[in-house]
């Protein structure tokens, strides 16, 4: 097997920063850059609604890195915890923590919509509604709905090798990048080079996403002033009610789930909260918490979490933890139902919910994946719940997925802490530090010095 500590920089010790200026900080920008947006979105709408090619620029341009990032860092990292029992063991723990809280997550939506019943005011009439809004919904859930779990198990495996990074689909890369990271350890000290070579390209891509990631306040900009001056004004009665209902579940989660995680692992979700607050405002402006991957990897590895767990967590979680849209989704179709005055029998919801926990894992390898993951499961369900109501939600989808992201990345975070403490590998000295005074953490530098760090 191959040494970790011959592969594995290990994290320098913590310091006292001067504190720099408020303008020297990649938030203040962000936040500048979504008071714009907001401002455009809400003052000149028709330039905002075009602003959106800003956004979807920056998240091409971290999305063109992140496939080699991650194959790179997966390799290093379960390479680097010297057994495959070892890193068989934490894929385990993995899977296991994020299916327990997916399902904390799908049983909370559908309690607060049984609650507030925000749908059950339109009185729809399902002969006389018009789906036509949602026709490229439906025909892509139509697609993903008729895979089912053998269709998601082939979906795992690339057409080629190289497919799996020009696709797009992190889950191929996982899957490619634990095939390597096995092999590799199998061949004990002749992959020491191999390895090695691998971390060097983990640095030169944290590199470029440092260069990368000075372009999220435009970013940002562009993003909120597409969503405030496109569909702005449309969020009207029991709409505005959902998407106010579904914003105050991911909050419950967030503060009542994930926070007794973090208060069984010894620390507080609010610190938590404050210490990725950077990477927060860059998903808030942009929908999208791939913007942040990068950057959340060196971050929780400065915090005291190993590279070998964040390089297998983080990655994963992307995949497989989607707190946020298993929240959307069961909300999503009780909500729907509710509009056409459906009574959805306790024991279908039971069913939806198991279904859904299937259909959500993976969903980050489809392209809108909430509206879309959502459609699909209502397609197993149509014969109580309209697949045609989805139209209802289109308009809004957007605004959800601010939210979505959000919950999605805080999830993927705690989960990531949570793992390295229940493996027993958490620097608890080093993450309260580091909680107690976020200047710390200097991401930025981290991700500019990657590429200095010696092997030892």
């Amino acid at each position: 097997m191959i040494d970790a500590t011959a592969t594995i920089a290990t994290q320098p010790p913590l310091a006292a920063r001067p504190k720099k200026p408020i303008w020297h900080h990649l938030y203040f920008w962000v936040l500048i850059g979504i008071a714009v947006g907001i401002g455009i979105g809400l003052f000149a709408p028709a330039l905002g609604a075009q602003m959106k090619w800003l956004a979807d620029l920056f998240i091409k341009l971290v999305k063109m890195v992140i496939a080699p990032t991650i194959f790179a860092t997966v390799v290093v990292g379960i390479a680097g915890l010297g057994n495959l029992a070892k890193a068989g063991g934490l894929a385990l723990r993995t899977v296991i923590y994020f299916n327990v809280t997916t399902v904390f997550a799908l049983g909370l939506g559908l309690l607060v919509v049984n609650l507030l019943r925000p749908g059950a005011g339109l009185g729809l009439d399902l002969a006389t509604f018009n789906a036509s809004a949602a026709e490229g919904t439906l025909a892509a859930a139509g697609g993903a709905a008729g895979q089912g779990i053998i269709g998601f198990l082939l979906h795992l495996v690339p057409d080629s090798f190289v497919g799996a990074f020009t696709g797009g689909q992190l889950i191929q890369v996982l899957v490619l990048a634990i095939l390597v990271a096995c092999a590799l350890s199998a061949m004990g000290e002749r992959a020491r080079g191999a390895v090695q070579a691998m971390d060097t390209v983990a640095h030169v891509m944290f590199g470029v996403i440092r260069i990368v990631m000075w372009f999220a306040p435009l970013g940002a900009m562009g993003g909120m002033a597409f969503t405030i001056g496109e569909y702005g004004s449309q969020i009207l009665g029991s709409l505005a009610q959902f998407m106010l209902g579904f914003y105050l579940t991911c909050a419950l989660f967030i503060f009542l789930v994930l926070g007794a995680v973090c208060w069984m692992c010894g620390f507080s979700v609010f610190r938590y909260i404050r210490l990725i607050r950077d990477e927060l405002l860059i998903v808030l402006g942009t929908s999208s918490s791939e913007s942040v991957l990068p950057r959340m990897l060196v971050k929780l590895e400065a915090a005291g979490v190993p590279k070998s767990v964040v390089g297998l967590t983080i990655p994963t979680g992307y995949s497989f933890n989607l707190d946020g849209t298993a929240i959307y989704m069961t909300m999503g179709a009780i909500f729907i139902a509710q509009a056409f005055g459906i009574e959805v029998p306790l024991w279908t919801q039971i069913g939806l919910l198991v279904f859904m926990l299937i259909s959500s894992n993976g969903a980050a390898g489809v392209s809108g994946a909430g509206l879309v993951t959502l459609a699909a499961s209502l397609a197993a369900f149509d014969s109580v719940i309209p697949l045609a109501g989805i139209a209802l939600i289109v308009g809004i989808d957007r605004f959800m997925s601010e939210a979505r992201a959000l919950t999605n990345l805080t999830g993927n975070g705690i989960g990531t802490l949570a793992i390295a403490r229940w493996t027993g590998q958490l620097d608890r000295q080093r993450l309260e530090n580091v909680l107690r005074d976020p200047e710390l953490i200097d991401t930025d530098a981290l991700l500019a010095a990657q590429g200095q760090r010696p092997h030892h």
